[in-house]
């Protein structure tokens, strides 16, 4: 009996060696692609339609795709934001602020909430960032247009840093980045309107 007892120990510790060798011979993870990181990003964007700067849960769900310099701009927007309502307290007033009826990933109007998207091609950019280009569809007819983000590594993994919105035959007649978007209007943390002298405010 004892002699079998050792036999079976024996057999498993084996197996268990073997079997930890094996797993300590796989490669490592590898990264996740700027593609993926992008499509996981867009597959939430087509669920959830975020319109403005993503708030509470959205922005749970949203801020693990984002650099740490686009994530200071977003807080910096909110910022002002907040800024320009402690200026304005007038509820029945529509604030000028751009970015309230935009969509961060993917633009203004019937833009804001795409049925589809699809990712058309990555390419390579200076300083090891990525341009992913992506095409985004919404209604019947349907609407077509497209934008470009900005991928960087950061942390060991991909994130997105801008969005470029492209030009297209329907709205926009040049590109122009989320990142200078978000500063429309805003000093910093500060609300200085559009066309406004920055030393009207104290």
């Amino acid at each position: 009996m004892t002699l079998l007892r050792c036999i079976i120990l024996l057999q498993f510790t084996t197996m268990l060696t073997l079997g930890q060798l094996a797993h300590q011979g796989k490669p490592p993870r590898v990264p996740e692609q700027p593609e993926a990181m992008i499509r996981s990003l867009y597959n939430e964007v087509v669920a959830r339609h975020p319109v403005g700067i993503p708030r509470d849960a959205d922005m749970k769900t949203f801020a693990p795709y984002l650099s740490k310099s686009l994530l200071h701009r977003i807080d910096l927007a909110l910022a002002c934001e907040d800024d320009y309502y402690r200026r304005h307290q007038k509820p029945n007033e529509k604030p000028p602020i751009e970015w309230l009826e935009f969509g961060l990933f993917t633009g203004g109007n019937e833009r804001v909430s795409p049925r589809a998207f699809q990712i058309e091609r990555t390419q390579s950019e200076k300083g090891g960032s990525f341009r992913v280009y992506v095409r985004l569809t919404w209604g019947l007819r349907p609407l077509i247009w497209h934008v470009a983000a900005i991928v960087v590594r950061e942390d060991g993994h991909f994130v997105v840093d801008d969005v470029i919105f492209l030009k297209d035959d329907e709205t926009l007649d040049t590109e122009f980045p989320l990142s200078e978007y978000l500063t429309g209007g805003c000093d910093g943390p500060r609300w200085v309107g559009y066309g406004e002298q920055r030393n009207d405010f104290r």
